[in-house]
Order: structure tokens, then sequence, then C-alpha cells
């Protein structure tokens, strides 16, 4: 049996707090059991130069983890001089796991910049950052909507994303840190609301996986998955 008797297909308890800061268009903490991210939203009203004069907008993300989000502290990335590989990579899945929810055309010529910030990680920060990262960018747009900047609504379908792995050959479902660092497979998935999947990302940490293996991770995703758009 998992932590707090958690079964294998359960997700750890999820708290959403919307309007967590009073500034941003949008805001949301989101809380996957002990990770917690707050994930704000900006709207600039212009595009990147590539983008400019073609009645489009565009989504943008950044990711960061606070110094002491875990049990040491780790250096802030701006005090080093440069992103990570590994928070480069992840800023780039949160952005094309959320211009997958809109319409850019709807969206006209602005920019929708979601920042993610873990403030306490216990794995799954980037599915809990797109998660967090799509209801706050909702919000923003839902202003947007009233305010009469945009008529039509620019979304096409809601986003979420969740962990899956398989730990002592068992299949787990929403992974904590303690069950992420020692899992022979891992995978994280991102999926809309309309059961379309936008992002796959699978790796054989310890191990390889069969077809057989890769079609019952779905399966066990595609239960998270109706969770959190139910929710």
């Amino acid at each position: 049996m998992r932590n707090n008797n958690r079964k294998n297909n359960e997700l750890r308890e999820i708290k959403i707090t919307k309007n967590y800061i009073s500034y941003p268009e949008g805001s949301v903490l989101i809380e996957f059991g002990n990770t917690k991210v707050i994930c704000n939203v900006t709207v600039e009203e212009k595009v990147p130069p590539f983008l400019k004069n073609l009645g489009q907008g565009w989504v943008t993300a950044e990711y960061s983890m606070l110094p002491r989000a875990t049990n040491t502290r780790n250096k802030r990335e701006a005090s080093q001089g440069k992103l990570s590989g590994r928070t480069m990579e992840i800023q780039r899945l949160i952005g094309r796991s959320l211009r997958a929810a809109l319409d850019m055309k709807k969206l006209g010529e602005r920019t929708i910049i979601v920042d993610c910030d873990v403030i306490q990680a216990d794995g799954g920060t980037r599915t809990a950052s797109i998660t967090g990262g799509y209801l706050a960018m909702e919000l923003a747009i839902n202003k947007l909507m009233t305010s009469g900047l945009i008529t039509e609504n620019p979304i096409k379908a809601k986003v979420a994303a969740i962990s899956v792995g398989k730990v002592s050959n068992e299949l787990l479902l929403d992974l904590e840190y303690s069950e992420d660092s020692k899992a022979e497979v891992d995978m994280n998935i991102v999926m809309n609301s309309k059961g379309e999947y936008i992002e796959v990302q699978g790796t054989g940490e310890d191990s390889t996986f069969t077809k057989e293996e890769f079609d019952k991770f779905l399966e066990l995703s595609n239960l998270g998955f109706e969770k959190l758009f139910n929710l």
C-alpha cells in the first residue's frame, strides 16, 4: 500500500485555490499532495516579432523552483546566470501544452505568459504546473471576455497533465517523490478534455517497457484525467 493508504490508481489529494495572488490576470495555487505550485498569468497586448501583424496570439511559460522547495537548498538559477537544461525543457513542455488549449486567432495579437513557481516539491511538479497553469489561464481569459477585449472564447479544450510510472513492478498513478526517485519507468502525459493526447514523455529509467505495459500506462492515466477534468 502506498503512503496515506493510497491505491495504485488513486490521485493524491488535490487542492485548488483560485485568485491566490491579487495582481495577475489569473492566479492559482495548486496542490497535489505535498507538491505546491503557484501559477500566475500575465496578459500583454503584444506578440513576439515573428507573429506581428498576423492577427494571432501566443502563449509562453516560465518555470522555477524556490531554493527550499526541497529537502536541501538549491541555488537560484538567476544567481548562476543561466537556466538549467531541465528548467528550459520543462518551460517548453508547459508552453506547448497550454498553446494546445487555445485558438490563437480568437486570442488576437496578445501574449499570455504563465509563470509557474514551485514552492514545495514532492514529485509531479511539471504536471501540476501544466494543470494549474491551464486553470490560471482560463481565469485570465474569463477576464478578457468580461472586459470585452476578446469577443469569442479562444479555449478549444481544457488541458491537464499527470504522471504514471512503474515502481517495484507495480503501475502507479500520480507519483510522489519517494516513488518517482526509484521508478523503473516514468511517464508524464498531457491530455485535453476531448480525450486527445498533447504529449507523452516516457522513459525507461532502470527498465524497459512493453507495448502492453504502455497501453496500461495510458489506461491508468485516463482514470486520473477523468477525475482532474471533473474537478
